[in-house]
């Protein structure tokens, strides 16, 4: 039959008791012309020879033969067949199935012999695209007619409200769209451009893949839509817009005709580099369609294949060599001679067996089948729906198991390409295991060995977030430094964790590194100065307490009350050892003994001092007429008086430590990088209660001292006391500011400080005038001198 022949005949057929219909693209093309409608409109007239559609009706035509030379599937039944061209236009493909679905005139009158040749068909077999699938599951819906697509993949087709009897052996698009974004994923590629087929095909798989692509993080630079009929001008849009693209990945869902026209398209403006991910509309078929021309497809299928002509041929000139009908395959090269699409034809065999079987099923066919002539075509289209089994299955929704093979072109040495599988896609598996890739073997774009990198930011390192940029997609982002204090372990993170309080992050910002406890250790500088000067003063209060014992019975000692200058001597000691309590790292003892030691042993110290003092003032009131003021405040009274201030102390500390003791603490606050171990006061009330009390004995000391600093003694010890007690005053009132604004350790260094410079204070000031005296003018330690008498002589 021509190609501008109607369609009163199909192109191929065979005769048989049950007839299987077939749609095929026998051309993949048309003649476009204007119709005046003076008169009638010729029949469309069908180009370009489709190798791979006609590979599909020999499929057909050898799985049909296969079953009628079985003997285990529908024995005594024979199947035929009636082949049409709809060279992919939708207005021929809806004659098609309308020429399909007519014809059953003859089983409408009542007859008593067995109709054999009915013809109706029982099942059609192909619709190579989505939009010719709809269209002809649309116009043979109401009539149950079974279409079993093998290459229409739009998830549209699932939908069995609006398409009840059609069935497909290829797998759904919904499946497809989603393996092609996982694949984007694996290979990191989140900044990809995309074009589609501009029908049901390609709009409905592109508009899943960029859903699924969004849930994964993927962003489109561009998505648009194209068909090899396109007017040139919007053609030039398109491959501008892939010239300005940054991404160097395309995914295309696209048929293979408009793959090659894209293709021949590119190539004529030299744009090479990117890598295409394809669906399977053309991943298997990179041929460009041959434009040809001829009557007989047969002829013209032969012609084309064999570059000859036949003597009827109406084209033949006489000069191109004569085809004989006897040529050899073998060392043919082209679309019909590729294998490669195998899974294609194998959708084919597939449905005509779901038919088969079907029908087997319905005849209850064992040995022999119970034959009884037309049959209902929604009993066909139900059966075929419940067949089970690994070779032929459908779900509820008509479609296959979702699996794929990932196929990657790799060029050979003769310049042919070799079509690789490199994985496999199985949608039945769990979302971690769908995907399985043999990445060792992939060649990439421009013979490259390394993976394609396309995004549109590159990813943001550990220790940095993302920032999106202003009016852009996700995928397009700034990586921000974290914060002191804050980090980001992983790759692309969108946030800055918080380190816990006892860590900081480190240099990188990726980790959290424990912070550095700081304390007054006795190995820094600073804690090996402040012991050296506690011990000095140690050993120099124990140097003076020995010149003073060797020279006990001298005036000056006995002159200046030697047992509370031995108790003062004792306590400015334990003033000096108590200020090592500060040093080294705090724990519950230390912190609870520093504080507490302290200031019991300064109450000690200011209550001798306070006593000596009031010993030179009632000396002095004794030397008066008819006074007796030191029977009063003898020796007793003396010691009561210093046990007695002391004890006041004491009771404060027990109480303070009782109620709520100073404990070792972890602050966090005064340095962003490091811990404080220092010892928290527990009560401040308590704090300020001990060095209250001892501040309110210094004050009433330095008052009785300054009160007697005038006395007529030669060496009047109260001129010294108050030398000494206003040092004491001088440096706990610069203490108080000092040692609140000194951060961490530095505070326990002010504290300490203020302790050595105090007792150095009273230590100087009232014994070295003393030991000067008695080590180097031994002349002026004697009574006479003590009483001033030598100064009246």
């Amino acid at each position: 039959m021509g190609r501008s022949e109607d369609l009163k005949n199909p192109q191929l057929s065979n005769d048989g008791d049950i007839i299987l219909g077939g749609i095929f693209s026998l051309h993949s093309s048309w003649k476009n012309r204007e119709d005046s409608y003076i008169y009638k409109p010729l029949p469309l007239e069908c180009t370009s020879l489709n190798f791979r559609e006609f590979q599909c009706a020999q499929a057909m035509i050898f799985a049909i033969e296969e079953i009628n030379n079985s003997t285990d599937l529908l024995p005594g039944i024979s199947l035929g067949y009636k082949m049409y061209d709809t060279c992919g236009a939708v207005p021929r493909t809806l004659r098609v199935g309308l020429a399909l679905a007519n014809g059953n005139e003859a089983v409408s009158i009542p007859s008593e012999e067995r109709c054999t040749k009915p013809a109706q068909v029982q099942a059609i077999i192909g619709g190579a695209t989505s939009s010719v699938s709809i269209a002809i599951t649309t116009v043979i819906g109401p009539f149950y007619i079974p279409l079993i697509s093998h290459f229409a993949t739009c998830a549209c087709l699932s939908d069995k409200t609006k398409y009840p009897s059609f069935l497909r052996t290829i797998p759904s698009d919904y499946y497809q769209s989603r393996a092609l974004a996982q694949l984007a994923k694996h290979f990191g590629w989140t900044w990809v451009g995309a074009i589609r087929t501009n029908d049901d095909y390609g709009n409905n798989g592109m508009a899943i893949f960029t859903e699924t692509a969004q849930q994964l993080g993927i962003c489109l630079e561009y998505s648009v839509p194209f068909f090899r009929t396109d007017p040139p001008d919007k053609i030039r849009k398109i491959i501008d817009i892939i010239k300005a693209s940054t991404s160097k990945v395309i995914v295309a869902f696209l048929s293979h005709m408009d793959m090659d026209a894209l293709i021949h398209e590119l190539s004529k403006n030299n744009m090479t580099g990117y890598q295409w991910v394809g669906s399977e509309g053309w991943i298997l078929d990179s041929q460009t369609p041959l434009n040809s021309s001829g009557h007989e497809i047969f002829t013209e299928f032969w012609e084309t294949l064999f570059s000859c002509k036949f003597k009827q041929s109406e084209s033949s000139t006489g000069n191109e060599r004569e085809c004989t009908g006897h040529e050899d395959l073998t060392g043919v090269q082209n679309g019909f001679t590729d294998m490669s699409l195998m899974p294609i034809f194998n959708n084919i065999y597939k449905a005509v067996y779901a038919v088969a079987h079907a029908l087997h099923s319905i005849f209850g066919c064992n040995k022999t089948c119970q034959y009884k002539g037309q049959l209902d075509p929604l009993m066909v289209s139900f059966t075929i729906n419940t067949q089970e089994g690994d070779e032929v299955y459908f779900n509820q929704n008509g479609d296959p198991a979702a699996k794929y093979e990932i196929i990657n072109w790799q060029p050979t040495e003769n310049g042919i390409v070799d079509f690789v599988r490199v994985g496999l896609y199985d949608a039945s598996l769990p979302a971690d295991k769908q995907l399985k890739l043999q990445n060792n073997s992939l060649v990439w774009a421009q013979n490259s060995k390394q993976v394609p990198v396309s995004v549109c930011s590159e990813k943001c390192p550990p220790g940095t977030r993302k920032v999106l940029q202003k009016g852009k997609p996700v995928c397009c982002y700034d990586c921000i430094r974290c914060a002191e204090g804050e980090i980001s372990n992983t790759t692309d993170s969108i946030t800055c964790v918080r380190c816990q309080p006892e860590f900081w992050s480190n240099g990188r910002r990726d980790a959290c590194v424990k912070k550095e406890a700081e304390f007054l250790s006795y190995e820094e500088i600073m804690g090996v100065l402040l012991t050296a000067a506690s011990l000095f003063g140690t050993f120099m209060t124990v140097g003076v307490a020995v010149i003073f014992f060797r020279h006990r019975k001298s005036p000056i000692v006995r002159a200046n009350n030697s047992e509370l200058s031995f108790l003062l001597l004792f306590s400015l000691t334990l003033c000096f050892l108590c200020s090592l309590t500060f040093i080294g790292r705090p724990s519950d003892w230390s912190c609870m003994l520093r504080h507490t030691a302290f200031g019991i042993t300064f109450v000690l110290c200011i209550s001798c001092v306070l006593g000596k003092t009031m010993v030179v003032l009632m000396a002095f009131r004794a030397t008066l007429p008819g006074s007796n003021v030191m029977k009063w405040f003898g020796p007793v009274q003396q010691r009561l008086s210093v046990l007695a201030f002391t004890l006041i102390q004491v009771v404060i500390c027990i109480l303070w430590l009782s109620i709520s003791p100073p404990f070792p603490f972890k602050n966090f606050m005064g340095f962003k990088d490091k811990i404080i171990l220092e010892c928290a006061l527990g009560s401040a009330l308590g704090f300020w209660a001990v060095l209250g009390y001892i501040g309110l004995l210094a004050i009433l000391c330095f008052i009785l001292a300054f009160l007697a600093r005038k006395l007529p003694d030669n060496f009047n010890e109260a001129k010294f006391i108050t030398f000494s007690m206003l040092i004491f005053c001088a440096v706990w009132i610069t203490f108080i500011p000092a040692y609140v604004s000194s951060p961490g350790k530095f505070s326990v260094a002010v504290e300490i400080f203020a302790i050595l410079a105090s007792s150095f204070g009273l230590l100087i000031c009232i014994f070295i005038p003393k030991c000067y005296i008695i080590l180097l003018k031994p002349e002026k330690n004697t009574k006479r001198n003590m009483m001033g008498k030598e100064a009246l002589k």
